[in-house]
């Protein structure tokens, strides 16, 4: 009897030493792709405009509607 919860224990043991195995090669594919997209991001995040700069152009929109909507 003590051998048959041993031997279940052993291989409940196996496999969740099997399952961590999995879990870190998932963690470190996972890891890679996050790192690609924390690059494109970071390039995305270069080219987007600041607050100021969208004010700015808002100011001169308006300006603009301003002019050609009185013609």
């Amino acid at each position: 009897m003590l051998q048959k919860i041993l031997d279940r224990i052993i291989s409940l043991e196996k496999k969740v030493g099997d399952g961590n195995k999995e879990l870190k090669e998932e963690i470190l594919k996972n890891r890679e792709r996050i790192d690609k997209f924390d690059v494109d991001l970071a390039s995305l995040s270069d080219d987007a405009p600041t607050v100021e700069e969208f004010d700015e152009l808002d100011r001169r929109v308006g300006k603009l509607e301003n002019q050609f909507a009185t013609l």
